[in-house]
């Protein structure tokens, strides 16, 4: 089953990566892609790295044939 998205990109994005200006980036260029925002953001604490790690899902919609 082949489905047409926006600019060739997978429907469905899981973003992750320490909580910062960077991540928000991120998160802002999928939404100028085209993606919208799908559930809740997480955060979990990475003790190894001492930090908070941050994860947002982003879908696409399915284009019309």
């Amino acid at each position: 089953m082949s489905e047409k998205t926006l600019n060739g990109l997978p429907r469905y994005r899981l973003l992750t990566g320490p909580d910062d200006a960077s991540f928000c980036q991120r998160v802002s260029e999928m939404l100028d892609k085209g993606y919208e925002l799908y559930g809740s953001p997480s955060i979990s604490w990475d003790p190894e790295k001492k930090s908070i790690i941050a994860a947002q899902a982003v879908i696409q919609k399915k284009l019309s044939d």
